[in-house]
């Protein structure tokens, strides 16, 4: 299941964020997990997947035991603290069923912890392999039997509220971007004006899937990370994501969408609303400025905006 690559994908496999490092943590914070861990921390090796530059790290103590911790300053880095708040929050309401590393503990104080439970794997290859799609799929799909409906406890947003933003950048976007046509413009956005029609569901929805949110461990399995922002929505939205990556460096993703009992009964055209919907926020956000502790984040916006078109182009018959 194979086809030529779109492009390169732009941002280094693994290396795309800068996070505070485990000996810029304030002393009294160290000895605080030290303690969670139960044993002196010897060393500690930074995550530099993803986007974000709050401290990730997987810490080895001296009794040999390894932990996952992430932490983010409440003062300084009020943005990240909130969005690990949330994820401790997710994590703690996710059925024993969801396969996703456990959360063992957190603190809420001057600076937001998490102690995660620690897992013994890899990102998935870039550029993507069928075998890491597949065990991936396999995931979500397992995922979404075991939050429809979501934990009860979980007050979440509709996919159709939460996403209402994602449309706005579209005047913007037809200025802008006139070389891609002003007709198929106009009908993509259309397109995503629709949105609400076809995201709404009752699954508890991950929206961030993508290969530094995935671990695949020594069986092969799939675990899905970062629960920071999920939504009610529809049970076949995170796979339809998940493909978007794959489908930019080569994998068949429709004969994909035809193996897949999540996706292959929705409404063909629910998947060009959506992919117009991902064409509308990505091709918008990687002209926004560069944050200097994500220096990648934009190409990577803008590889996955051109991957969305050119797919969404080829389904609309446009190319």
């Amino acid at each position: 299941m194979s086809r030529a690559p779109l492009a390169p994908y732009p941002a280094p496999h693994g290396r795309t964020a800068r996070r505070l490092e485990w000996g810029f943590l304030p002393p009294h914070l160290r000895a605080y997990i030290e303690r969670r861990c139960g044993s002196p921390v010897v060393s500690a090796t930074s995550q530099t997947t993803g986007f974000t530059p709050g401290f990730a790290s997987v810490l080895v103590c001296e009794d040999g035991s390894r932990h996952f911790v992430k932490a983010a300053s409440v003062k300084a880095q009020r943005m990240f603290a909130d969005s690990y708040r949330e994820e401790a929050r997710k994590l703690a309401a996710l059925p024993a069923g969801v396969p996703a590393p456990r959360l063992l503990w957190h603190l809420d104080d001057d600076w937001v912890v998490l102690g995660i439970e620690y897992v013994a794997g890899r990102a998935p290859h870039r550029p993507w392999r069928a075998a890491d799609l597949d065990a991936l799929l396999d995931s979500l799909e397992v995922a979404a039997d075991a939050l429809t409906p979501p934990p009860g406890e979980l007050a979440l947003d509709t996919a159709e509220a939460d996403f209402a933003p994602l449309v706005a950048g579209w005047t913007a976007l037809r200025e802008r971007r006139a070389d891609l046509g002003p007709a198929r413009l106009a009908e993509a956005e259309a397109l995503a004006l629709r949105y609400a029609d076809v995201v709404g569901g009752e699954t508890l929805v991950h929206t961030d899937i993508r290969s530094d949110n995935v671990i695949i461990d020594a069986d092969g399995r799939a675990l899905v990370c970062d629960w920071n922002w999920p939504v009610r929505g529809a049970a076949w939205f995170d796979s339809f994501a998940a493909l978007i990556g794959p489908r930019g460096e080569g994998i068949d993703v429709d004969a994909v969408i035809a193996s897949r009992r999540l996706l292959r009964h929705v409404d063909p055209e629910a998947f060009d609303i959506n992919l117009a919907l991902y064409v509308g926020y990505f091709l918008t956000q990687c002209e926004l400025p560069v944050p200097p502790t994500s220096p990648h984040l934009r190409d990577h916006q803008r590889w996955q905006g051109e991957v969305c078109w050119d797919w969404l182009a080829e389904r609309r018959g446009w190319s």
